[in-house]
């Protein structure tokens, strides 16, 4: 029996089961792969090893940062990408180094560094899922570290000032989702009519980038011009997270299954029942035969069931 796996990540929002690109990439690829993994909210990423998030714990084995937690899945014998060739390997590592040298600073830069985005969304929303006195501290934190990741990468020649910097970033991102929506095309996946390593990062990516509500939405607006990127977002959300487009489970998926099977387990009792009630009806010679009225699902039978009305 396998040991049993943590995951500590950020939580989520607008519909996003966590509104942080590394969480939701480790969480949809442990969907895809079948890892059952015990998500677990946390309140500040100081709790997690070197501050970093997400973190997945299983005994005594504590692993950080999605490359990681992700090659231990996979020697776990949770492989999301068992089906694909050394070829498809390579262009997953390829695309997975272009979403964050190209993505990746946009993203941080929307989030953490320019000051409306801050000011009235990133820092509300992580400074009330933190204790005080940190949340009048770490999301501050956050924001110089994310700016000093892009300086580093981005910051040299020929870029000299922030405003360049930011010109620059924002335009390697439009190229980026160009290239990715042109590699999806019309397939749901990018390597098919299954999930994989890629698509778990494309859509720990973009997803945050599709669905949070920011005040500035530049690179918002040019993702929504490539409905492929869209629609590849909105089918994860549906079918591994149980979520639709307004972040919503279809019919209370959970529930329905749950009422389903007290259903079953109730109609299978009451036919028990009746069963033993004919057989001691039949041994009871004093008493005359009387008929049963059989029990019957209600009405609509198995087209009203909650389950016929789920998406696959």
């Amino acid at each position: 029996m396998a040991a049993p796996m943590e995951l500590r990540c950020w939580g989520g929002g607008w519909g996003l089961p966590s509104v942080h690109p590394e969480s939701l990439t480790v969480m949809a690829y442990a969907k895809f792969s079948g890892a059952p993994l015990a998500v677990n909210t946390i309140n500040n990423s100081w709790r997690a090893p070197k501050g970093d998030v997400p973190v997945l714990i299983s005994e005594d084995i504590v692993i950080s940062q999605p490359a990681k937690i992700l090659n231990f899945l996979r020697k776990q014998q949770y492989n999301a990408d068992y089906e694909l060739s050394a070829k498809q390997g390579a262009d997953t590592l390829a695309y997975i180094a272009l979403v964050e040298e190209k993505l990746l600073p946009s993203l941080l830069h929307t989030f953490w560094v320019d000051a409306e985005n801050y000011c009235s969304v990133t820092k509300p929303w992580f400074a009330s899922r933190i204790a005080f006195p940190l949340n009048l501290y770490l999301p501050g934190k956050m924001s110089r570290e994310a700016l000093n990741r892009i300086l580093l990468t981005r910051g040299g020649p020929p870029f000299y000032s922030l405003t360049e910097v930011e010109a620059q970033i924002y335009r390697d991102a439009k190229e980026c989702l160009n290239l990715l929506s042109k590699r999806l095309g019309t397939s749901q996946f990018f390597f098919g009519d299954t999930p994989t390593t890629l698509d778990a990062f494309v859509f720990g990516f973009l997803a945050p980038i599709y669905k949070v509500c920011f005040p500035r939405v530049h690179l918002q607006e040019h993702l929504k011009q490539l409905p492929n990127l869209c629609r590849f977002c909105d089918d994860i959300l549906t079918c591994y997270f149980r979520l639709t487009a307004s972040g919503h489970s279809p019919t209370g998926q959970d529930t329905a299954d749950a009422n389903l099977q007290k259903l079953t387990q109730l109609v299978n009792k009451e036919s028990n029942l009746i069963e033993k009630m004919d057989d001691n009806l039949r041994k009871s010679p004093q008493h005359p035969p009387r008929r049963l009225k059989t029990l019957k699902l209600a009405a609509g039978g198995e087209e009203s069931s909650p389950l016929n009305r789920l998406s696959p």
